[in-house]
């Protein structure tokens, strides 16, 4: 695994915390705890953000941006990184806030 790689994982997971955290102060029915919050987030982050990449062709890359990226954090801040992680960490948190929810009725 790559530099560029890890880089654009750690801020998957780390946009994906962000959204988790704010959907869990908004529901404040889920009554969600800390580690529902961050793991939900994590892993709805990294979700969202490659399911956003792969609708918007995130496989083509384009050469003359890739080297210009090189070396910097330039490929790993892009839009389907930081949105796709931050809303796919939101929804996967709120759905399991709301099955959490359930579960306790």
């Amino acid at each position: 695994m790559d530099t560029n790689t890890l880089v654009a994982i750690v801020v998957q997971v780390i946009t994906g915390i962000i959204g988790g955290q704010a959907v869990g102060a908004a529901l404040k029915q889920a009554a969600l705890g800390q580690l529902p919050k961050i793991l939900g987030g994590a892993i709805g982050g990294v979700g969202g953000a490659a399911i956003l990449g792969s609708l918007l062709g995130g496989g083509t890359i384009d050469p003359a941006a890739a080297a210009a990226a090189e070396g910097g954090l330039g490929s790993a801040l892009n839009i389907p990184n930081i949105v796709g992680g931050a809303g796919g960490g939101a929804i996967l948190t709120g759905i399991i806030g709301a099955v959490l929810n359930a579960m306790k009725k």
